[in-house]
C-alpha cells in the first residue's frame, strides 16, 4: 500500500521560483519530483544560484527530463564542472509518468516548473505544474481581477 503524500510540500528553501507561470498558465495540478544532480550542481544550487524561467519539462524514453533549466558552474569547481543548460533527468513513478504522459497527449498540456527547493531531508526537489496555456483575454482578465482585489484591499484598509 502507498505512503500516503503530504497535502503541501515540505520547502525548507527555496532556490529558484517562477512566479509568471501562474500568470501565463492555467495551473490544473501540481506535483514534487525529485532531481538528478551531479556534485558540483548541488552544491551551486546550495548557494542559491538558480533560473528557471525559460524552462520545462518533456517526457522522453518513459521519462521526464527538466529542459532549458540553468544553474550555473560552481565557482569552486574544478574542471569536472557541470554544464550550466544540460537537461537534468526528473525521478517520478513510473505511474506518474504515465498519467503525466496522458494528460499532455490527450488535453495538450505541458509540465511546467514552479519552483526549485530543498525539503526537509536535504533532497533537491521540483514542484511541477500540469497546466494550459493562457490566451490574451485571459491574462487580461488576469490583470483585471488582480488590480481589483488590490483596490479591495487598499478601500477596506482606509474605512476599517
Amino acid at each position: 500500500m502507498a505512503r500516503p503524500k503530504p497535502a503541501t510540500f515540505d520547502k525548507q528553501k527555496t532556490v529558484a521560483d517562477n512566479r509568471r507561470v501562474r500568470f501565463d498558465y492555467h495551473v490544473e495540478d501540481t506535483l514534487e519530483a525529485g532531481l538528478a544532480l551531479s556534485g558540483t550542481e548541488v552544491k551551486a544550487l546550495r548557494a542559491g544560484q538558480a533560473s528557471i524561467k525559460e524552462s520545462y519539462a518533456e517526457i522522453r524514453g518513459g521519462q521526464v527530463w527538466l529542459v532549458n533549466a540553468n544553474i550555473p558552474e560552481y565557482a569552486h569547481g574544478n574542471r569536472e564542472n557541470h554544464e550550466p543548460k544540460r537537461p537534468r533527468k526528473l525521478l517520478l513513478h513510473e505511474r506518474e509518468i504515465e498519467r503525466l504522459f496522458g494528460a499532455i497527449e490527450r488535453k495538450g498540456m505541458t509540465l511546467v516548473p514552479l519552483s526549485v527547493y530543498f525539503n526537509s531531508t536535504g533532497r533537491a526537489k521540483v514542484e511541477l505544474a500540469l497546466a494550459k496555456g493562457k490566451q490574451a483575454h485571459d491574462k487580461r482578465q488576469t490583470i483585471k481581477d488582480r488590480d481589483w482585489q488590490r483596490d479591495k484591499a487598499r478601500l477596506m484598509r482606509d474605512r476599517g
